[in-house]
């Protein structure tokens, strides 16, 4: 069977067998599936020989690059001695025991303690029951409300997707849960109006005490939120947003959760995201570049607050998975976090790569269909409008960026399209040179939706 064929022949096997997660399975049966084979640094390579630059690491995964080899043979090395054991039962591993550790040395001075999980899904389900958990033993069980934000993302479980604000996800579930409430999210460009990014900034953070008090701040008993909004479409909050969120909720009393499963590990040039805003949450939710996607594994990081109430007042948590501090999957997080401290890549974002990509992306903003380009650190997105000024968007929403998707791939660049939003997020040891290929391949792109938008009559 020669590559041709072989490509074929996974096609169809796919479209008979394999329901692919946020996808229409009749369209990718009529379309076929693009078939990745292989990874190397920040390329992959499709089952046809094409090179892709991924800009988008995976899924906002794949920190270190691929094919780390230290990573597959940590793997094996694990799999040979112990490849598996539970964490119930008072048993814990050695990878497990080593990884909980390093954890707490590279996370915020709160952070001492960590329940690991198997996915940012399973850790969100996590600190749903953590929360509630924590204000029966501090004899205030009414507080069950929980409040987040439209268009956030936590998952896809139940829990993940109530707090989340996809609303054509709670459509499809019956969602969300009782005791959710969603305020609006600190999306400038679109919700801004006349007002500076500082006012509408606070402005955002307001509805968060105004949620509280609807509800009663007897009730409320935590904020969730990611620090830059990513499936929602890299929303990047006014400097005045987060800071305002941090004082109504020491205000109130009320636990602060930080969903680091975006901005974790170096994304935004710090190790965390909020440390780059400079908040103090008492709950983290971590997955995806704890392992750079090479093995599956979640984990929530515990602050003292939270840990002191839950170990002294506590006793049994009824709760956990079969694959919590998988050692495999712990071995070669603990490997992956060595390579990004060893080879300072937190560091590389903060001062050379995260610098220079946003540099050359915001040059992306003198394009006839960009109305905003921004970014943090090695995340970027950009608005496709119909028109700058005024603000006029593509009606339907998401037709352009699914064209600029598409064509994005033809070029050999993976971007992601979020309604109209174009999306990056390439891995963290991307060069200078590989930068300034994903902005020609990204100018090119553009220039061809641009005239294609054209030829059908779309401007």
């Amino acid at each position: 069977m020669n590559q041709q064929e072989q490509f074929r022949h996974w096609q169809q096997l796919d479209a008979a067998h394999f329901l692919h997660p946020f996808s229409d399975s009749r369209q990718i049966g009529e379309r076929g599936t693009r078939i990745i084979t292989r990874g190397e640094g920040v390329y992959l390579y499709d089952a046809e020989g094409r090179k892709l630059l991924d800009g988008m690491s995976g899924l906002w995964c794949v920190a270190v690059g691929y094919g780390r080899r230290e990573l597959a043979e940590v793997a094996a090395r694990q799999m040979n001695e112990l490849p598996y054991y539970n964490s119930f039962f008072q048993c814990a591993t050695p990878a497990g025991i080593e990884l909980a550790a390093k954890l707490a040395e590279i996370t915020p001075p709160q952070f001492q303690h960590v329940y690991f999980t198997g996915s940012g899904s399973e850790s969100i389900d996590t600190i749903i029951r953590m929360v509630r958990r924590y204000w029966q033993l501090e004899g205030e069980p009414q507080r069950t409300v929980i409040v987040s934000r439209w268009n956030g993302y936590h998952g896809s479980t139940i829990a993940g997707a109530s707090l989340g604000g996809m609303k054509f996800m709670h459509e499809q579930g019956l969602l969300p849960m009782p005791d959710v409430e969603h305020i609006n999210q600190p999306y400038w460009f679109e919700r801004g109006g006349d007002l500076s990014p500082a006012e509408f900034g606070r402005r955002a953070a307001a509805e968060l005490e105004a949620a509280i008090l609807l509800h009663g701040p007897e009730r409320v008993a935590a904020f969730i939120g990611e620090p830059i909004q990513g499936a929602g479409g890299v929303i990047i909050p006014p400097e005045s947003y987060w800071p305002e969120i941090q004082r109504i909720c020491d205000r109130y009393g009320i636990l602060l959760v930080s969903d680091e499963v975006i901005c974790g590990f170096g994304r935004t040039g710090q190790w965390f995201g909020c440390e780059y805003y400079g908040t103090r949450p008492d709950l983290m939710s971590m997955a995806k570049a704890l392992s750079s996607g090479y093995l599956p594994i979640g984990a929530v990081m515990v602050g003292d607050r939270v840990a002191k109430t839950l170990i002294d007042k506590g006793g049994e948590f009824a709760h956990g998975f079969t694959y919590s501090a998988h050692p495999v999957c712990a071995a070669v997080a603990l490997a992956n976090l060595g390579i990004i401290q060893r080879e300072k890549l937190v560091e590389h974002v903060r001062n050379a790569a995260g610098p220079y990509l946003q540099r050359r992306w915001a040059e992306l903003a003198a394009h006839p269909l960009v109305g905003e380009a921004r970014g943090v650190g090695l995340i970027g997105a950009l608005e496709l409008v119909k028109a700058k000024q005024p603000r006029t968007w593509f009606e339907p929403r998401g037709k352009v960026g699914e064209r600029c998707r598409d064509l994005a791939i033809a070029n050999g660049l993976v971007m992601r399209a979020t309604r109209d939003t174009m999306i990056i997020a390439p891995p963290l040891v991307i060069t200078p040179g590989e930068i300034d290929e994903l902005i020609e391949k990204a100018w090119r792109t553009l220039d061809q939706t641009l005239i294609g938008l054209q030829k059908d009559g779309w401007l």
